[in-house]
């Protein structure tokens, strides 16, 4: 069984694609999509349940389960954990701003099963011309299909397999941050997991869509830095 979850924050059109692309899957076994809409506006709540409704994926309101400002990254982690524990299923979180292929999907889950000790399987990122972009940039050095990666995986487009989700519980996560794939890439390889980089695999990735302030961090680092710091941002 596998759970795919696509965590939405406005930005509709590039939405619009990613659920598309997503829901023309190749997949080989059971699964279910959950996008988890996190407080976005009302015209694009509706629009996202209109798109939601014509795919047949189930649109979550964040906003009717829980009462924290957006993000709410930990929120939705630690329900899946639950939900996944339960059902004997593998997690894949695919972003808003990711567009994958038909096979993205079953060659993570493959790879991650035909590896026994893997936590995480990432697909790499790339730009529209095929070129590997943020946040995997060092990968353009990686010689073969797939790597055993030392650094952080992102969670662009990755699988939590069950074996982590067993593992480690997310309630342990610090509640003062807002993004979780460094901490959760870092516990992965301490309980002796390995994380698997799919450079085989790679999704075609537009950044920091849903919040482009981000984009300030290579466009304008002291501006960008002064807003983190200033506006309690990006704790991760």
């Amino acid at each position: 069984m596998l759970h795919i979850i696509m965590p939405v924050k406005d930005s509709i059109e590039s939405t619009e694609q990613a659920l598309h692309a997503l829901t023309a899957s190749e997949l080989s076994e059971d699964y279910l999509v959950r996008v988890y809409n996190d407080n976005s506006t009302v015209e694009n709540t509706q629009r996202l349940e209109a798109l939601c409704r014509e795919l047949g994926v189930e649109h979550i309101l964040l906003s009717s389960l829980t009462d924290t400002p957006s993000p709410n990254y930990l929120f939705v982690l630690r329900r899946e954990q639950h939900l996944c524990v339960a059902e004997q299923a593998d997690l894949l979180i695919v972003e808003s701003d990711v567009i994958v292929r038909p096979d993205t999907l079953q060659g993570l889950v493959s790879g991650a099963r035909r590896q026994a000790d893997c936590g995480l399987a990432a697909a790499v990122t790339v730009d529209d011309a095929g070129k590997i972009n943020y946040p995997y940039e060092y990968a353009a050095r990686y010689n073969g299909d797939v790597a055993d990666c030392p650094r952080h995986l992102s969670f662009c487009c990755t699988l939590l397999t069950q074996r982590l989700l067993r593992s480690f519980d997310f309630g342990e996560l610090d509640d003062r941050k807002s993004w979780f794939d460094v901490t959760i890439s870092h516990a992965s390889r301490r309980l002796g997991f390995k994380n698997m980089l799919f450079v085989s695999l790679p999704v075609v990735h537009h950044p920091h869509q849903s919040r482009p302030w981000k984009l300030l961090k290579k466009q304008n680092p002291l501006l960008y830095y002064w807003r983190k710091w200033t506006c309690g941002l990006d704790k991760i």
